[in-house]
């Protein structure tokens, strides 16, 4: 068999095995502070081993995004998937909520490293990278809101953009809180009572503010 196809599966595998250290490196240490050494010892390769496979740490990153765009966005269109079959918008909407809880229980270096890249002031390749991840995630959810804003649905004018805006800040919130106090296993028994508290939101009439308040 040519040698050639062979270098390739190696390469693939091997990047894909950094990929998961980086994710798991990082949900025990800020990713900036992880190191391509880390990386090396977590696989069991030399440093320069790294950079066989990898032009750059930045790279590793970009492919760590890569993968959690695709398995994310994977995970929350095959929970809401049995919901949208039967019309119903709602569930669809909890079950996303709940899928993209679960997602960061069990991958918290992803939050940490989107969170991460957000912060920073100037544009990046890796800040790029989770932006495109929000706006897919952001359009995924106006899918699922609209039906819910018609005159016989259970929202009648609902603010779509504002709703979204309310769901991945609830959701990045929830995530944000349980990193912080250190009681990630909590968090899914959370997630069902926030989601509950948004939905009711969403029934809620929209307030009319004067033209002339502050």
């Amino acid at each position: 068999m040519p040698q050639l196809p062979r270098t390739k599966h190696r390469t693939a595998d091997r990047q894909a095995e950094l990929v998961q250290a980086a994710l798991q490196l990082a949900a025990q240490h800020s990713p900036a502070e992880v190191t391509t050494a880390a990386l090396a010892q977590a696989i069991g390769i030399t440093q320069g081993g790294v950079f066989k496979h990898f032009e750059s740490k930045e790279a590793i990153w970009l492919a760590v995004l890569d993968w959690v765009q695709a398995a994310l966005l994977q995970r929350l269109q095959d929970a809401a998937a049995p919901h949208v079959e039967q019309g119903d918008a709602q569930q669809a909407l909890r079950a996303v909520f709940v899928a993209h809880v679960a997602f960061a229980q069990a991958h918290p270096g992803v939050p940490r490293l989107v969170f991460q890249e957000l912060q920073h002031a100037r544009p990046s390749p890796l800040k790029d990278k989770v932006q495109q991840l929000m706006q897919r995630y952001r359009q995924l959810l106006t899918g699922l809101l609209e039906p819910l804003r018609g005159p016989d649905g259970p929202a009648p004018g609902l603010d779509v953009p504002a709703a979204t805006v309310l769901f991945i800040g609830a959701a990045q919130g929830l995530v944000m809180q349980s990193l912080i106090s250190g009681t990630l296993s909590g968090m899914a028994a959370q997630a069902h009572a926030v989601y509950d508290l948004y939905e009711a939101g969403l029934r809620a009439k929209p307030t009319t503010v004067p033209r002339n308040s502050p």
